[in-house]
């Protein structure tokens, strides 16, 4: 029981103890005490860094960019105006003189997107996602009419750059602007509780405070995140509240407060693109050189040596036609400097093209963006007739491109996961952009006498995840003629698909050699058709590695449908590689680098010696284990009991959540992604797990093998039988499922009833 002394219920001034029944009545006394002075002084830290907040933002010099923009206004016709962007507002003026104000634009609702335009200049969009207002009801000298002008929407604004380099730069700022507005409208709440700064002599900016309180109800009400801040921020002042109480909210907004800085440092980041160390993975640096090779057929034939050629002799005389490939070994002479894994990342340096896709509305436009980026993944070729290294059994590779335009990052995780037969696992993921790519290629060769052909059997799944469409994709091969006699040519052959299930989409292509009697021009050429069902809706024809024509059947357009020009590989996205210094043992280029890099010094013998050093490593690995009665496990992928396709152990095929989901980054192999209301004990409890699973994998010793073996194969069972039970839940008739809600609701009743 206790007496409290004094009128100011904030401030403890004086506490008598009259009694103390129990002693933990005392031990509470006491931590309250200690609370009331922590708080005490947390709020005026708190207030202290919100006054010098508030004085960088009210600073006439705090400008983030200013220039003249087109708008389009309600009549379709666009205006020039002087537009000037701030954190958290954009103000628009008639001209750069700051008394012609127009309106101001509340930043802290809106979204920003980039508008394709067939006009001059780069266009861009602020919208409200639900169709609310936009605009201040005030302007920053508290006008409450602008200049006349044309009428312009209430909900939405198109603006429009004089080029696209100053339209990127304002896509820039407004992204850093809209992420500084929560941060702003926040703080603003706090000072005009706190009541400090209200007599500033600025006019012209404390109007700027004034716009954040204007703004509607419907609008605060979408922003969950300030409210639970705004919450948050006027628990400072309450006094009426138990000291219990005021305990319980102090320790849930100090974990609130440091989760929101958490994911300001994130965000301020991933404006950026950059994919920083620690919290955010791994350490990707961007690959600076990249070899191409010349374009048509110059690049595809090569002239062998004579020093080469009695190492040609030597091997062929070893094989006979029909033979497998996969077990002989091959001179260095004939090797791309990368792996095959490495190479298998050439289809995603237009992925941009993806992140497109997955926008377009009708089924056929989103299928035929998928075949524009299934044709810009093979212009890339080697200088020469080359092949990569076979991949190493446990070898990785990883890489990311970053998308400028959607502020996203496309991640490639591949994995050698069988040595005979020689398979590669591969998994894609922008989540963010709305897709996924899952599969594995089995890699055969085989020997014709004086050609021979390289199969690339197996097949990759496209998810778009917003809509839930997957597009199975299947590769041409490769073959190789002049070995014996005549000039050595590579060409690419065969027929390919396209296919989406869902839409009754279907693309066909058709890789074409070159006849004996053709000439340059026959070289390299590609056919194709797109169809919905039975209908054929086009046909392509044109050369793969150059320009590719369509001609549409319904309207007889026909145009250019994809042509990698000069400026368009140099708007190819950058690819950005693991850090050396991060990447293990079994990472491609550090397992390759004494190869690669005889490789380019020209000195194949050291090449050789190098390369026998690994394949040797690797046939004792094989032999122990054999010995030792032990199965090799992939590290990253596990094969899928029912349908026997290699799938990535962390495939996340959820819709990106702009409410939750902050950015995907990548770490050991692990794609993650940060989550606004993902708590520290479960980030903490995930990552442990993910890093005990990697530390099991690294065990050599034979008991640690076995455990690690009855702990997959219990997790695999159960992971077979869970997606068994919810394949049969999916495919069960709605009569059925009818029947079981009347099933539950009579058991519900009676219960009730009992």
């Amino acid at each position: 029981l206790f007496i409290r002394e004094g009128k100011d219920r904030t401030r403890i001034n004086v506490f008598k103890l009259k009694e103390v029944r129990f002693s933990h009545d005392y031990s509470w006394y006491i931590f309250s005490v200690l609370n009331q002075v922590q708080k005490k002084n947390y709020r005026q830290e708190k207030k202290r860094a919100t006054k010098q907040l508030f004085s960088a933002l009210k600073d006439p010099s705090v400008v983030i960019t200013a220039d003249w923009l087109k708008i389009r206004g309600t009549l379709k016709s666009w205006t020039k105006l002087w537009c000037v962007l701030k954190p958290g507002v954009l103000l628009i003026y008639k001209t750069p003189k700051i008394g012609q104000w127009v309106g101001t634009i509340l930043l802290h609702s809106c979204e920003l997107i980039e508008r394709p335009s067939k006009k001059d200049g780069f266009c861009f969009k602020l919208f409200h996602p639900l169709d609310q207002s936009i605009w201040a009801v005030k302007g920053p000298k508290g006008e409450n009419v602008g200049s006349i002008t044309q009428p312009l929407p209430s909900s939405y604004l198109i603006f429009r750059a004089a080029s696209e380099s100053d339209g990127r730069c304002w896509l820039d700022a407004l992204e850093l602007a809209l992420r500084c507005s929560s941060l702003f409208r926040l703080s603003a709440s706090k000072q005009g509780k706190d009541g400090e700064m209200n007599g500033s002599s600025d006019s012209a900016h404390v109007g700027l405070n004034h716009l954040l309180h204007t703004s509607t109800i419907s609008d605060q009400d979408l922003n969950e995140s300030a409210l639970e801040n705004h919450h948050h921020l006027e628990n400072d002042a309450f006094s009426d509240k138990s000291e219990r109480d005021n305990i319980e909210e102090s320790e849930n907004e100090t974990h609130e407060n440091s989760r929101k800085t958490n994911e300001s440092e994130s965000d301020q980041s991933e404006i950026h693109g950059e994919v920083s160390p620690g919290r955010k993975g791994t350490t990707y640096i961007e690959q600076i050189y990249e070899e191409f090779g010349e374009t048509g057929e110059s690049s595809q034939t090569e002239t062998v040596s004579e020093e080469n050629k009695s190492l040609m002799w030597i091997l062929l005389k070893q094989l006979r036609p029909g033979m497998d490939l996969s077990r002989v070994v091959l001179p260095t002479f004939i090797l791309e400097p990368r792996s095959f894994l490495n190479k298998l990342s050439d289809y995603y340096y237009h992925a941009d093209l993806l992140s497109q896709a997955v926008l377009e509305d009708d089924p056929y436009s989103r299928m035929k963006q998928v075949l524009r980026w299934y044709l810009s993944g093979f212009y890339k070729k080697p200088k020469g007739i080359k092949k990569p290294y076979n991949p190493i059994l446990g070898e990785t590779f990883r890489c990311c491109w970053f998308h400028p335009q959607t502020n996203s990052h496309t991640f490639y995780i591949a994995e050698q996961v069988s040595h005979h037969p020689p398979v590669s696992a591969f998994h894609v993921s922008n989540r963010k952009d709305g897709f996924c790519i899952t599969g594995s290629i089995l890699a055969r060769s085989k020997f014709y006498g004086n050609s021979l052909s390289a199969l690339l059997d197996g097949k990759a799944k496209l998810m778009f995840l917003n809509r839930g469409e997957d597009y199975i994709i299947t590769m041409p091969y490769a073959h190789c003629k002049g070995l014996l006699y005549g000039t050595m040519t590579m060409e690419l052959g065969g027929k390919v698909t396209i296919d989406c299930e869902k839409t009754n989409h279907r693309a066909e292509l058709e890789f074409k050699l070159k006849p004996f009697f053709g000439g340059s021009a026959s070289i390299n050429q590609i056919s194709g058709k797109i169809k919905s069902g039975e209908e054929v809706l086009a046909s392509l024809n044109g050369h793969w590695d150059g320009e590719v024509h369509i001609n549409e059947l319904k309207n007889g357009n026909a145009e250019m449908f994809w042509n990698p020009t000069s400026e368009v590989r140099r708007q190819r996205l950058k690819r950005h590689i693991v850090l050396f210094e991060e990447q293990t043992d079994f990472e491609s280029e550090r397992l390759w680098q004494h190869v690669t890099s005889a490789i380019n010094k020209g000195d194949q013998h050291k090449a050789t010696q190098e390369k026998f050093v690994l394949e040797e490593e690797q046939r004792n690995a094989a032999r122990e284990r054999k010995e030792n009665g032990t199965e090799w496990k992939p590290l990253l992928f596990q094969q899928d009991a029912m349908t026997n396709e290699w799938r990535y152990k962390y495939e996340d095929l959820r819709p990106w959540d702009p409410l939750n989901d902050i950015a995907q980054f990548e770490k050991n192999g692990v794609l993650q992604t940060m989550e606004r209301h993902l708590s520290t004990r479960m980030s903490n409890h995930k990552t442990t797990c993910i890093n005990n699973q990697i530390t099991r994998h690294k065990v050599k010793s034979l008991g640690g093998e076995k455990l690690c073996k009855v702990h997959q194969e219990i997790r695999h069972k159960s992971s077979v039988m869970f997606k068994s039970f919810r394949h049969l839940l999916k495919n069960l008739p709605q009569e059925i499922w009818f029947y079981i809600f009347l099933l539950f609701v009579w058991v519900r009743n009676s219960a009730k009833e009992l």
